[in-house]
């Protein structure tokens, strides 16, 4: 057998090149069935995000599959000249490409450590390359030790936790000071409407609030804002008002001056009766004074503070990193075993099998010879008898061989029957 995974990702190649070679979900169908009229006896799957290209292979016809060449079959297919692009790609064989794809699906190769995106699009790749048809034996072992390695990872360490952009740990902020399952009764003001704003807003809607109230000097821009995320536009001019009912301020504008000082926001305080107010200014320059933090129940934050924590989060997530190649290395290496042990398993199955066929038509036919009185219909059933009676005394032998190859055990099961039956 030969397993093989080519492509390229963020580390090897520019996102220009990467562009050229990625593929949606219809492409990446179209791509398996030119691969199966490619390579009709190998198992193949293609995997393409944003930041990877990845083409695995699974074949026995070791001719076939060193004739083909994936970089060079890729680029073309996208209209590239191959020798340029060559130098982006990275190749790996074997057991370094079971633990590769063991990494990825952890997302230890991923550009944010501990990302979770990349486990669904493994899933995804595996069942596009099912529904083409495909996948078999070794591939359909390999993902789906991939996937269930990825998800002890998840498990088992700390690095997928804590918010690692600046737009998501605003979250966390929250969360520090209201529950996450109360935030239905809270209501969220967006002050500006730029692209920071969308992204933040993206990630605090996970909360699912009450209400959401967007404002903005350029009314239109708040109009849009609000209606691409459910939410209401309110006249700036009337800041105060909004600022008093919200629990939760985010402010990202571009003013060169704060917009809101301490003495003003005293005044929204008193009006508020001093319930606690959350604020992430992530504009820079600041919209709200930093002394606005000394108020009582107010909780204040800036883009130093969220880009503190994302650090605090990354640095926690890399702490995690030998736990989680621990336990990929170790799924990788017992994965690779197991492929290797059905590799060898399933020709033996097939000379048992062939052995004991053999046998059975040999007696058969010695059986029929004495007895030339029986119908058609009377040997056809005796035929059935013998052939249910072989598959019985089949069952039991494959059985062990399959439990022994999951267990990724020894090969002294399999050293024996060959022995035994004289196989070899």
């Amino acid at each position: 057998m030969r397993l093989l995974v080519v492509g390229c990702n963020h580390k090897t190649a520019p996102v220009a090149l990467r562009e050229r070679l990625s593929f949606d979900r219809q492409q990446v169908s179209e791509v398996l069935t030119l691969l199966r009229q490619e390579l009709p006896d190998a198992e193949t799957a293609l995997l393409s995000t944003c930041n990877r290209v990845e083409l695995y292979v699974a074949s026995n016809e070791q001719a076939a599959c060193s004739l083909f060449d994936p970089a060079g079959w890729l680029c073309r297919l996208r209209g590239l000249e191959p020798e340029a692009a060559r130098a982006h790609f990275y190749r790996y064989e074997g057991r370094d490409a079971v633990r590769h794809l063991f990494a990825v699906a952890a997302s230890l190769d991923s550009m944010v450590l501990g990302e979770t995106q990349i486990l669904a699009q493994v899933k995804q790749a595996y069942e596009l390359a099912r529904s083409a048809g495909t996948v078999a034996a070794t591939l359909n072992q390999l993902f789906q030790a991939a996937v269930a390695a990825a998800k002890q990872v998840h498990r088992d360490t700390a690095i997928t936790r804590g918010r690692v952009s600046v737009s998501s740990v605003a979250v966390e902020f929250a969360c520090e000071v209201f529950d996450a399952g109360h935030f239905g009764t809270k209501t969220v003001l967006v002050i500006g409407a730029g692209k920071m704003a969308e992204l933040t807003l993206e990630h605090l809607l996970e909360l699912k609030p009450g209400r959401l109230l967007v404002t903005n000097r350029s009314a239109e821009k708040a109009r849009q804002l609000a209606e691409r995320f459910g939410g209401r536009a309110v006249p700036f001019e009337q800041l105060d008002d909004w600022l008093a009912e919200a629990d939760l301020i985010l402010s990202t504008t571009a003013s060169a001056e704060p917009i809101v000082d301490r003495q003003r926001f005293g005044r929204v305080m008193e009006r508020r009766q001093w319930r606690p107010v959350v604020i992430i200014d992530i504009a820079v320059p600041r919209d709200f004074a930093s002394d606005v933090a000394d108020l009582e129940n107010v909780y204040l934050y800036n883009i130093d503070d969220l880009e503190q924590q994302r650090d605090k989060n990354l640095a926690a997530r890399e702490r995690e990193l030998e736990a989680a190649w621990l336990i990929v290395d170790r799924a990788a290496e017992e994965c690779w075993t197991r492929l290797q042990y059905h590799q060898r398993m399933g020709p033996v199955v097939t000379r048992l099998r062939a052995q004991f066929d053999a046998i059975r038509e040999e007696e058969l036919r010695r059986l029929f010879r004495s007895l030339p009185e029986l119908s058609d219909e009377e040997r056809e059933k005796i035929a059935h008898a013998f052939r249910r009676y072989e598959n019985r005394l089949l069952h039991l032998p494959s059985a062990a061989l399959r439990d022994e190859g999951r267990n990724g055990a020894p090969h002294g099961l399999l050293e024996a029957l060959e022995k035994l039956f004289r196989l070899r």
